[in-house]
């Protein structure tokens, strides 16, 4: 039988809020904004997929799992956008 945990303890739980990279933030320009923010994206996507990959094809080293990474990375490269 599982076990069901109090509602309280099911609440979600967020990093706190960092006023000063908050006030950097408003600072710069909207474009500014989307490069700096795109520069934590990218280490965040990379470690998806290669979680990912590591989950889908468990035998494989390292040095195998990066070259279908990048096999992923170009066939989404020719992959069209859109509907």
């Amino acid at each position: 039988m599982t076990e069901t945990k109090p509602r309280d303890e099911l609440r979600f739980r967020f990093d706190p809020v960092d006023i000063d990279q908050v006030r950097l933030l408003l600072s710069l320009s909207p474009g500014e904004r989307v490069r700096v923010t795109s520069v934590d994206a990218q280490p965040l996507a990379k470690g998806l997929i290669m979680g990912r990959l590591r989950r889908q094809f468990p035998d494989l080293t390292a040095e195998e799992l990066g070259f279908k990474f990048v096999e992923e990375i170009e066939r989404a490269k020719q992959t069209r956008p859109g509907p």
